[in-house]
């Protein structure tokens, strides 16, 4: 059985149909990325694969387990980062980590002198307020916030919208190092330099979410979003 098995998942808001039928699968060590129009569903998808919103219909097996029906699962298994910050803006860089790292198998204090806190940079602003860092810094941040629990899958949310490219570069060769390192990844991303990881690609469109071939050209993937927004 694949790693992760997510099959016919539907989601409706009142009479709009976001989702319809969602399929796929990816087993550890693939990265699975989403593209589609602003607006197409993707978050949406994502906030479902995470556990932070419930699905009208449809199902979801990670490593044999049903998280719909066990909601810990989620908690235990996915690191996921959202568009959104999800930091606590009032609180100091390092209390931030140790909310997140509280109940977490990795050692904060390792992980600040060497692990994925000190990859990012995350430990020469330890003290600062997330309220007065860039945008760039919070992500970071919510990076190394979303992998505390050292999760089998990570699901990302446009990672790399509007940050510099050193911080695009540092996620892109992060994400190779965790795939390599047998997790899997789920991104919805427009950045073709986080793309270029994916081993499968699929498309939202009208809801539904269709594959793309792997000889699909970034150039026809851009194509056909801009006729989604026409």
């Amino acid at each position: 059985m694949a790693f992760i098995e997510v099959s016919k998942i539907s989601k409706k808001y009142g009479k709009k149909t976001v989702l319809k039928d969602i399929t796929f699968n990816a087993n550890p060590g693939e990265c699975i990325g989403i593209v589609g129009a602003n607006g197409c569903g993707k978050s949406t998808l994502l906030k479902i694969l995470s556990g932070a919103i419930s699905p009208n219909g449809g199902s979801i097996i990670y490593n044999d387990k049903n998280p719909l029906a066990h909601k810990k699962y989620f908690y235990d298994k996915i690191g996921y980062i959202p568009q959104d910050n999800p930091l606590f803006d009032n609180l100091t860089v390092y209390d931030n980590l140790k909310l997140w790292y509280c109940d977490s198998p990795l050692n904060l204090e390792e992980e600040i002198k060497s692990g994925v806190i000190a990859r990012f940079g995350i430990d020469k602003f330890l003290k600062s307020t997330v309220k007065n860092l860039s945008g760039g810094m919070k992500k970071r941040l919510s990076i190394a916030c979303g992998v505390a629990k050292s999760p089998d899958i990570l699901i990302l949310d446009e990672p790399g919208a509007s940050l510099d490219i050193v911080c695009k570069e540092e996620i892109r060769s992060y994400m190779e190092e965790y795939i390599k390192n047998g997790g899997t990844i789920i991104i919805a991303s427009h950045e073709e330099r986080e793309l270029s990881v994916c081993t499968k690609m699929y498309i939202m469109e009208e809801g539904v979410l269709n594959e793309l071939k792997a000889d699909t050209t970034m150039d026809e993937i851009f194509g056909r979003l801009v006729q989604q927004n026409d």
